[in-house]
């Protein structure tokens, strides 16, 4: 079975969104082995410097890497990654699953993204919109085109 994991910076607290992700975790369970992680968001002072920031990001990034797991494919997402259509979402996971990986890794990161170096590393750069969403909600976003990605190369109706 597929083995898909999502390494999120911060923590998920508000109800509505830890139900909706728990709904396509259990949706998810009959398509891929899901491992779900959550690293602390480093602590920032209210109006930090760029400085402060940047090594934030780096101390988070070197959390992340401590979470992949051998033999992984990086799908970082991130304002600067690519705009795909569900469709080619699943295309790309189903050309994944031919490729040698034993893990497809999606990363999100916390408010102020991800380090530079981990987008270096990612086999694909993802964008949700161009538009602004908090990262908690983009899990859910995630989780539900992940579903939908095996839903479409399933060819089921879900997919409309």
């Amino acid at each position: 079975m597929l083995s898909v994991h999502l390494i999120c910076v911060g923590k998920l607290k508000e109800k509505f969104y830890l139900e909706a992700c728990k709904e396509y975790e259990k949706r998810l369970g009959g398509y891929c082995k899901l491992t779900l992680t959550e690293l602390p968001e480093e602590k920032l002072p209210q109006n930090p410097t760029q400085g402060q920031i940047d090594q934030a990001l780096a101390k988070e990034a070197d959390a992340i890497r401590a979470k992949f797991p051998p033999s992984a494919s990086l799908v970082a997402l991130c304002v600067e990654g690519k705009l795909r259509s569900s469709e080619e979402l699943a295309k790309i996971m189903e050309d994944w699953q031919q490729s040698s990986a034993k893990h497809l890794v999606f990363l999100i990161g916390g408010s102020y993204g991800l380090h530079p170096s981990i987008k270096q590393q990612a086999w694909l750069k993802l964008s949700m919109s161009p538009m602004t969403f908090p990262h908690h909600l983009a899990r859910v976003m995630l989780l539900e085109q992940v579903y939908r990605a095996f839903k479409i190369n399933e060819g089921s109706s879900y997919h409309k």
